[in-house]
């Protein structure tokens, strides 16, 4: 029997055993193309003895067409995928983000491979890239420093906001913290996800302060939703409806003025449920919902829209 999720408007099937895997590895995050074919954020080794990533692709069907990455990916974490197929991933391990083509051919770096920038500069493990419909580039600038960035198509830093300190990554290092959360508006306590509108509005998932931040396309604050617990990344469907994925395991559908339209998912070892933690999640053209869980070996599941 299939497993249906059901909110709203909204009706999923889970396509039991989807994705053929080539080998073990923590998969970050997902995205579709315009051939909806499935590409993977996989963390293939992470630790003290080194970090190895790979982006897997996929035709919808879960057939692996190709893998590719392993040369240069260090801690694969945030991917999009623009109405071009040009890929932008963001890679905390090495401090970059990169554009590729769809069968993997870079195109860009921004930020120098290894090294973080300068204080409230690009990159300290950033966490995730957006493209709006200016063509301009918005990437989540997480871990290590509460900042984002916006740059033009072709690279250039047009500016940068937030601010706090990064209490997350000094308790997760260290185990204690002596600096202070950025909790106002404007303020970032690990910015995890970014997503923009088709009116150019920048929505920062602020993951650590429970919330997602609103601003306009030249970062100016405009309001915020405090009903977001643990958010790590958002997607936005043809109707204007945000997906978010969180870590507690649900993923929150939310009308862009805030209004919440409805939860599903949960943790668990049943079908259906999340074997780990949601931390990326992604709509193909059908309406499908591909979900990424990290805290879990291949962790990726398909919800297909009926």
């Amino acid at each position: 029997m299939p497993t249906t999720v059901k909110v709203g408007d909204y009706t999923y099937e889970h396509v039991e055993g989807w994705g053929d895997f080539p080998r073990g590895g923590v998969v970050s995050d997902v995205a579709t193309d315009s051939q909806d074919r499935v590409y993977a954020c996989v963390r293939l080794k992470q630790g003290p003895d080194g970090n190895e990533g790979e982006i897997w692709v996929f035709d919808r069907h879960g057939k692996l067409l190709d893998r590719w990455g392993a040369d240069f990916l260090e801690v694969p974490h945030g991917l999009f995928i623009d109405s071009d197929d040009f890929l932008y991933h963001a890679d905390a391990g090495d401090h970059t983000v990169r554009k590729f083509t769809a069968d993997g051919k870079p195109l860009m770096v921004l930020g120098t491979a290894g090294e973080k920038g300068p204080p409230d500069m690009p990159f300290h493990s950033p966490t995730n890239p957006t493209i709006a419909t200016s063509g301009d580039l918005y990437v989540s600038d997480g871990y290590e420093q509460n900042r984002c960035h916006c740059f033009s198509a072709t690279g250039e830093l047009k500016f940068s906001l937030g601010s706090g300190d990064p209490v997350y990554y000094e308790q997760a290092v260290t185990g204690t913290t002596t600096g202070v959360a950025g909790v106002g508006p404007g303020e970032f306590n690990l910015p995890h996800g970014i997503v923009t509108d088709d009116s150019g509005k920048v929505y920062v998932i602020d993951r650590e302060n429970n919330r997602v931040q609103v601003f306009n396309a030249m970062g100016e604050y405009i309001t915020e939703w405090n009903d977001v617990p643990g958010g790590n990344d958002g997607v936005i469907d043809e109707n204007g409806v945000m997906h978010i994925a969180t870590g507690p395991g649900a993923i929150i559908l939310k009308s862009l003025d805030g209004q919440t339209v409805g939860t599903w998912g949960e943790r668990g070892e049943a079908a259906g449920q999340f074997d780990g933690y949601p931390h990326g999640i992604w709509l193909d053209s059908n309406g499908d919902v591909y979900v990424a869980q990290v805290g879990a070996q291949l962790a990726l599941d398909k919800f297909a829209r009926v």
